[in-house]
């Protein structure tokens, strides 16, 4: 496991109005300028700005997300931390915060994952100098994400709390931040939320191999080096899939079993053309038109027209993943096996829950999956889509939280 061993001078800066919108709040664009900012200063004050540009090579961003906890305005004064979460041989990764030093209050973290670009265009090593700067190892503070080297792929993960573990394993196509909301008051629990291969902050695997065994060999292997022997299992829509290979690989590992949204049947012929056409979309206009196509059916009427923050969470999450994991994702689940035949020989203690308004994947088809496991509940959550977590993360949280402590 990682462990904090460096750390680097915080940076002190103004809000200014002309970093803020017409309603003088701090806009996303301005955020993602402001954390720039800060993290050259940062440079300015250790091996200069200079010193990418003396090796010859350039730290371009492969992808940045920003999350808002409190409002900033003209005036207030923003202190900036940088903490380094992954050092690889051509990548690195920080974690940044602005903290109003007015209350103390922090107003936006960032993630942002670099690659160094050299001369020709292709990837060049990290320069001795910013490694030095930064330390040769990552530091994690708690609850922030962890970037885990698992089966060859840089792994991003959230890990919080102590005790028993839950593993949450997100959907298509989004990533582990899903889950946010709905763990925090699982306590007395170790929550681990992994980006799978190819999505969120995780690394693209190099052999380009997807399919749901994969994506249960990565689990394992994640668990191994988090010294997890048994966990609880919690799987959405195709983390659910996900879950029901897991449970048949790793069945010693599984201390019990929850299936969000998902379904146990294996794609019609119907579903595996809508896959291909799907995987055509995003290969030919990008992520963004992935978006726009699976918006209305993951959420609600309800959670599109009066929760614009979640609106928005779905479709940064959709955006920020690389095209090809989306592509890898949508032909694992295209080929992945029928689980229907297994279901019967599930011998954990089992939770189904699901979304009343889910449109993808209907309530029958919930109860129908619950009926046929041994023992199982079934839950369903008003006023829910498909994203039952992210739209209604109080009541299912509730409904997860009783299930756990059951388990005794």
């Amino acid at each position: 496991m990682f462990t904090a061993v460096t750390s680097v001078p915080s940076v002190v800066m103004r809000v200014y109005p002309d970093d803020c919108d017409a309603f003088g709040h701090v806009n996303q664009a301005a955020f993602l300028r402001m954390f720039e900012r800060a993290r050259w200063e940062v440079l300015a004050v250790g091996p200069g700005m200079e010193a990418f540009r003396r090796s010859k090579t350039w730290p371009a961003v492969r992808k940045s997300t920003v999350e808002y906890t409190a409002e900033a305005f003209p005036g207030d004064v923003l202190q900036y931390d940088t903490t380094l979460t992954h050092l690889g041989r051509t990548s690195f990764s920080l974690h940044q915060t602005a903290r109003r030093e007015a209350d103390g209050v922090i107003v936006a973290e960032a993630d942002s994952v670099f690659v160094c670009v050299g001369e020709t265009g292709r990837p060049s090593a990290v320069p001795v100098e910013i490694r030095n700067f930064f330390g040769t190892r990552p530091s994690v503070r708690a609850g922030a994400v962890q970037h885990l080297l698992v089966r060859d792929v840089a792994t991003a993960v959230d890990v919080q709390g102590d005790g028993p573990a839950i593993l949450f394993v997100h959907g298509f196509p989004l990533d582990r931040t899903m889950w946010r909301h709905l763990v925090a008051p699982l306590t007395g629990w170790q929550r681990i939320a992994p980006d799978l291969r190819g999505m969120g902050l995780s690394d693209v695997p190099q052999s380009g191999r997807y399919s749901m065994a994969e994506y249960a060999d990565d689990l394992a292997a994640l668990l191994a080096k988090r010294e997890v022997e048994e966990t609880v299992i919690c799987g959405l829509s195709m983390g659910g899939y996900i879950a029901l290979e897991f449970v048949r690989r790793y069945r010693s590992m599984v201390r019990a079993l929850i299936l969000t949204n998902t379904r146990a049947e294996a794609d019609t012929p119907e579903g595996k053309a809508g896959r291909d056409e799907m995987a055509q979309l995003v290969e030919r206009e990008g992520a963004g038109a992935l978006a726009d196509v699976l918006l209305p059916k993951l959420l609600s009427p309800s959670s599109l027209s009066a929760m614009p923050q979640v609106v928005e969470h779905v479709r940064t999450m959709i955006t920020g993943s690389p095209v090809a994991g989306l592509i890898g994702a949508l032909t694992a689940m295209k080929d992945r096996p029928d689980s229907t035949p297994s279901l019967q020989q599930i011998d954990v203690p089992t939770l189904v829950v699901t979304g009343r308004e889910d449109l993808l994947i209907p309530v029958e088809h919930s109860r129908t999956m619950a009926d046929a496991i041994p023992g199982a509940q079934c839950t369903v959550i008003p006023e829910a889509g498909h994203l039952t977590p992210m739209e209604q993360p109080i009541a299912t949280s509730r409904v997860i939280g009783e299930f756990l402590e059951a388990l005794g």
